[in-house]
């Protein structure tokens, strides 16, 4: 499957094929479906690993899974191209164990609003177009409104933590498109989890001991490493290579309403109205933002 995608990818300068884009959409909103999904599994783990063991297993098992299935090749990479891979890496440590300290502290749809917000000033300077700026200016009123409906109950820590993976995640699509373009299939990605995993793994084993072979454990561990990693990120790295960043930038701001719907049927998390309104106002200017850059968008991403 990964194999056929990328053979589907248009060569440099040529015009991408009829239904690249929409099949790249298509990517990128199933691997949100995957990754909330999961992030609601990961809080089922929180009381029996803590944070850092949920992580570890996440990262370690993803990592695992990845380099069966892909068996990547690393020669003919030269030193730039590992350096970006395990700069990635860093960035995948950072940004799970970030985000898995705030929603330990806050429901999952309102961190998932606050942390979206990188994607979105990601998409708003690479655009460099005013009518973006509009599309900002909404999804910031949407954020202001959870603030009025919602951020008096929530942990300031939390919310606090939600903004700081806002800022790992803009990093991460520009290292993920980054490291698609140096990398055959997903190889590139399967080397930046074992580095993911490397960093991680002493928290993890300090915080969970031996909790983390107990069976129960490991097969949530498995189905969280699967929805919340390995899905995922091989979508979104595929996608990257037919999508502009921006564009990318700006799906991946639907997360909020994902997040809520994964919360409340995994978690039993409830949303007042205000909240509900506030993540479709971040909804309303990602969808913006995806018209804004709509010119953009027929161009095939850089390689």
């Amino acid at each position: 499957m990964t194999d056929t995608l990328i053979a589907d990818r248009p060569a440099p300068g040529a015009a991408p094929a009829r239904g690249t884009n929409a099949g790249a959409v298509g990517l990128v909103l199933g691997g949100a479906l995957s990754v909330q999904f999961g992030s609601a599994v990961a809080t089922m783990l929180f009381p029996r690993t803590g944070v850092a063991g949920a992580v570890t297993l996440r990262l370690a098992i993803s990592a695992v899974l990845l380099l069966v299935v892909c068996r990547p090749r690393l020669r003919g990479h030269d030193r730039a191209d590992f350096l970006a891979a395990g700069t990635f890496g860093l960035i995948l440590a950072a940004m799970n164990s970030i985000f898995y300290q705030a929603i330990e502290r806050i429901p999952l749809g309102p961190a998932v609003t606050l942390e979206v917000l990188g994607p979105l000033a990601l998409s708003v300077f690479t655009a460099r177009r005013a009518a973006s700026w509009v599309c900002a200016g909404v999804g910031l009123a949407g954020v202001a409104l959870l603030g009025r409906g919602g951020f008096d109950r929530l942990d300031p820590l939390g919310a606090a933590l939600a903004l700081v993976a806002g800022a790992t995640w803009a990093a991460y699509i520009v290292f993920s498109a980054r490291v698609g373009a140096r990398f055959r299939g997903a190889d590139g990605l399967a080397v930046a989890l074992v580095v993911a995993a490397v960093l991680t793994l002493p928290a993890g084993l300090a915080t969970a001991g031996t909790v983390l072979l107990d069976p129960p454990v490991l097969a949530l561990g498995v189905a969280l490493a699967a929805l919340a990693s390995g899905v995922p990120y091989t979508l979104e790295l595929l996608a990257l290579r037919r999508l502009p960043t921006a564009t990318f930038a700006v799906l991946m701001s639907l997360g909020p309403a994902v997040a809520a719907l994964a919360g409340y049927l995994v978690l039993g998390q409830q949303l007042t109205v205000l909240e509900v309104v506030a993540i479709a106002l971040v909804i309303a200017a990602s969808i913006g933002a995806v018209r804004v850059n709509a010119a953009t968008a027929g161009r095939p991403a850089r390689r």
